[in-house]
């Protein structure tokens, strides 16, 4: 019998990821809180549902791509999506949580008779879009062999951590730790050079094909360049991925001075009414402590 396998969180990432799974061959039910989010679904060959317990009954394959663990928990036991799954059935946690609540989730799914694949995963909405997300994975044989086409699906590579739900959530935040410091650092760059008074579609292209050029960089600045702020990872999102990394380290009694500074600039973003922005927009303050726009400096755009 073909397993049911269900999506929830269909935002920038989430459609992409439906996107190929459906292109997989595999038939896939939807929710997302937003209308216009399950109207894109319909229209890739999704199976809209009318809310998250429609979409988790009798599913074998649950894939959540929430915000965070509280979102997670309240699909999960709070609208009804654990009772209603199939026995037996797979909650495979995309989203980027703490391991400790990723722990938690997994031992409160096992009074239904359900299993976690932790699977935290990496690449963006480019990722997403393309089915080159990194999926950093960990749970048990059954929970890999109920996601194998799924995550065929939506990745380029898939690293196996082992059996314990929280391990590949451990490997994810650190994984952020550099993610985060890249974000910032880029920003940083980009509004010194055109304070400067470099050209910044030059500096872009010359630091993206030399050795200070990183993967958001590369991604991000062009956004930055063209003030295109339209939300793929919000500046909120970043600000608790590096919440995650900076507790991590507290835990382990871990200095983090990096993490802790690119934290900062995050949250001066976030303050500065930018939180539902894409990440990108943490230039904005580095514009206004420089009190020099990019703008100023841009002789042309660059094309993302």
């Amino acid at each position: 019998m073909t397993a049911q396998v269900s999506l929830i969180g269909l935002g920038s990432m989430g459609q992409g990821m439906a996107r190929n799974i459906i292109g997989s061959g595999i038939a896939l039910r939807g929710y997302d809180v937003s209308p216009d989010a399950l109207s894109r679904f319909q229209s890739i060959g999704g199976s809209p549902c009318s809310s998250v317990s429609d979409a988790a009954e009798y599913c074998d394959l649950l894939v959540l791509m929430v915000v965070n663990a509280a979102q997670a928990e309240e699909v999960l036991f709070a609208q009804g999506a654990a009772k209603n799954m199939a026995k037996n059935g797979v909650v495979m946690l995309c989203s980027t949580v703490s391991p400790s609540d990723t722990r938690k989730i997994a031992a409160q799914l096992t009074s239904y008779n359900l299993v976690l694949l932790d699977a935290p995963v990496s690449g963006g909405k480019v990722g997403a879009d393309s089915g080159t997300l990194t999926v950093m994975a960990s749970g048990c044989e059954h929970a890999f062999q109920q996601a194998d086409g799924v995550l065929n699906a939506i990745s380029k590579k898939v690293h196996q951590l082992g059996i314990d739900p929280g391990m590949a959530s451990t490997y994810k935040v650190v994984h952020q730790l550099a993610a985060g410091v890249h974000l910032v650092t880029a920003a940083e760059l980009i509004a010194l050079g055109a304070k400067a008074g470099c050209d910044v579609k030059t500096l872009f292209d010359i630091v993206s094909t030399s050795a200070g050029n990183s993967w958001m960089f590369s991604d991000r600045v062009p956004h930055m360049l063209d003030e295109d702020f339209t939300p793929r990872s919000m500046v909120d999102i970043f600000v608790k991925d590096l919440d995650l990394v900076l507790q991590t380290g507290k835990d382990l009694q871990a200095a983090l001075p990096l993490s802790s500074a690119a934290h900062q600039m995050l949250v001066a973003a976030s303050g500065m009414g930018h939180g539902k922005l894409d990440d990108s927009a943490v230039v904005k303050v580095y514009e206004a402590l420089m009190d020099h726009s990019l703008n100023s400096a841009q002789n042309s755009e660059v094309k993302s």
